[in-house]
C-alpha cells in the first residue's frame, strides 16, 4: 500500500486518539463495552457487513455460551493452556457472565453436561443484544472496514492502516488496539485467519493453526453411511496413534455419511487432528457399554441369552444395541443374525463381549475449518501477560479470544474465554486511557 495515498479519518469529539478494537465477535464487543463503559472512546472495526455474524451460529442457532462447570474443570478444558486463563476467569466467569446477560434481558438456563443457554435459544438475539448493549455505552461500529496493518512508533501501538470497501485506503490513530479478529473457523463469517498474519508482522510467535472441535473423517466409508444419523449416547471414546491413547472422553457421538461427530468426537478432534497431520496413524476406539467391565458384561451377556433363549441373536441383541447398529455388530463378529440366542457358544460370546467394549475406525482425516467450530493453535501465550491480556512485546496491544493458541472442548468453554478475556483487555485498556501517565 502507498502510505502517501491513503486517507486519514479525522477523529470527532475529542483530538485524542481512541481505543479501536479489531473485529466485532464476541471477545470485541465485550472489550469493547467494557472500555467504553470506563469512560474511554472507542472504534470497533468488522471487517463484515454486520458485526457478530459468527457469533448468531453458534451451538447450532442457540448460542451455549458458558458452561457451570468449576473453574478447575474450566481450566482442564484447555488443557495445559488452561493456567493461562486463571486471571480472566478469577476478573470475569460464568456466574458473572450469566448475570451480566440477565442484566441485558437475556435470561440463562441450565441443560445436560451443565452447559448454559439463553432461554430464548436465539443465537441472533444474543448478538444483536450485545451489539446494542456497546452501542448504548458509546462505541462507534464500523463495518465493511479491513485492518491491513498495526502501526507502531517505538514498540508502542499508534495506528492502523485500514481498507474500507466505500473509501478505501485510510490510516486511523490509535491510543491502544484489542485484536480480536478471532480464528480461522467459519471463513464465511469473516473469521479467516487475519488476525495471526497482523501479530505475526508485530513480531509475535504464531503457533500453527487447525480445525479443532471438528468432525473426523474415516476409512470405514462404507459402515459409517450406512450408520449416517445415528447418535450413541452413554459410551467412551477413546483415540490412540503409534498405540498409545491420546485422549479418552465419556458422552454422546453421532455417525455421518463421511465419519464420526458429535460432542464426544469433537472434544478429541485437536489431539486427532494433529496426530494424523504429524502422519501418525491414529484410531478412533468406542466402548458401547463403559458401565460394565468385562466380567459384568458377560454375566449379562449369559443372563440375556439364558432367559431369551428361543429368540433369534438379532432380536435378543435390541436389549443391548440401537436397532441400527446391530446388522454391523453380527457383520464384524460373524455372528449368525438368525441363530437362537440359546445356541451362541462361549467362544461367539467372548468375541461379542470384546465387540461391545471396543468398535474402532482408522482415521483418513478431517473436515475442514468450514465446519471446525474453533481453532487451534494461534499467538503464543508466552507474549501476552494473562493479568491484563496485554502484549509483551508491544505496549498497547492487547489480544483476545481465538486469536490466541487456545481452544478448549465443546460445552461453552470456548465462548466464556473469548468474554473473559475480552473483559480483562476492555478493563485494562479502559483504565489505563483514564490515566495513561501510571501506566508508562
Amino acid at each position: 500500500m502507498k502510505n502517501e495515498e491513503a486517507e486519514t479519518y479525522p477523529m470527532s469529539h475529542s483530538l485524542d486518539p481512541p481505543i479501536i478494537v479489531i473485529g466485532a465477535g464476541p471477545a470485541g464487543l465485550m472489550a469493547a463495552g467494557q472500555a467504553a463503559g470506563l469512560g474511554a472512546r472507542v472504534v470497533l472495526l468488522e471487517k463484515m457487513p454486520k458485526p457478530a455474524l459468527k457469533l448468531g451460529l453458534t451451538g447450532k442457532g442457540r448460542c451455549n455460551v458458558t458452561n457451570t462447570a468449576p473453574l478447575q474443570q474450566f481450566i482442564q478444558a484447555f488443557g495445559p493452556q488452561g493456567r493461562f486463563l486463571q486471571p480472566a476467569f478469577s476478573r470475569f466467569f460464568s456466574p458473572e457472565l450469566r448475570e451480566f446477560l440477565t442484566s441485558l434481558g437475556l435470561a440463562t438456563q441450565v441443560e445436560r453436561g451443565g452447559r448454559v443457554f439463553p432461554v430464548s435459544e436465539d443465537a441472533p438475539l444474543i448478538a444483536r443484544t450485545l451489539v446494542s448493549w456497546a452501542r448504548s455505552l458509546g462505541v462507534e461500529i464500523r463495518t465493511r472496514t479491513r485492518v491491513t496493518d498495526i502501526i507502531t512508533k517505538q514498540d508502542y501501538v499508534s495506528g492502523l492502516r485500514l481498507q474500507n470497501r466505500e473509501k478505501g485506503e485510510s490510516t486511523l490513530d490509535a491510543a491502544q488496539v484489542i485484536l480480536a479478529t478471532g480464528g480461522a473457523s467459519y471463513p464465511g463469517t469473516g473469521s479467516t485467519g487475519e488476525g495471526y498474519e497482523l501479530a505475526r508482522r508485530l513480531g509475535h510467535a504464531v503457533q500453527p493453526i487447525c480445525p479443532a472441535l471438528v468432525p473426523i473423517e474415516v476409512t470405514e466409508g462404507d459402515i459409517v453411511r450406512r450408520l449416517q444419523g445415528l447418535s450413541l449416547r452413554n459410551v467412551r471414546v477413546w483415540v490412540e496413534a503409534q498405540g498409545k491413547v491420546l485422549g479418552s472422553e465419556f458422552g454422546e457421538m453421532l455417525f455421518t455419511h463421511f465419519g464420526l461427530s458429535g460432542p464426544a468426537i469433537l472434544s478429541l478432534s485437536q489431539k486427532v487432528v494433529r496426530a494424523w497431520e504429524a502422519g501418525q496413524e491414529v484410531n478412533v476406539h468406542i466402548d458401547l457399554k463403559p458401565a460394565l467391565d468385562a466380567q459384568k458384561l458377560d454375566a449379562r451377556l449369559v443372563r440375556d441369552f439364558r432367559d431369551r433363549g428361543r429368540q433369534q441373536l438379532k432380536t435378543v441383541l435390541k436389549g443391548l444395541l440401537p436397532s441400527g447398529i446391530i446388522p454391523v455388530c453380527l457383520e464384524q463378529t460373524g455372528l449368525p443374525r438368525d441363530r437362537s440366542a440359546s445356541q451362541v457358544s462361549a467362544r461367539e460370546r467372548q468375541v461379542l463381549r470384546t465387540w461391545l467394549k471396543d468398535v474402532s475406525f482408522t482415521v483418513s482425516g478431517h473436515r475442514s475449518f468450514v465446519e471446525a467450530i474453533v481453532t487451534a493453535g494461534g499467538v503464543s501465550l508466552r507474549e501476552v501477560d494473562p493479568r491484563s491480556m496485554q502484549s509483551k512485546l508491544i505496549q498497547g496491544l492487547y489480544l483476545v479470544g481465538e486469536v490466541l493458541d487456545l481452544a478448549g472442548t465443546t460445552g461453552g468453554y470456548n465462548l466464556q474465554a473469548a468474554f473473559s478475556t475480552g473483559w480483562l483487555a476492555g478493563q485494562s485498556a479502559g483504565t489505563r486511557s483514564r490515566n495513561p501517565a501510571a501506566h508508562k
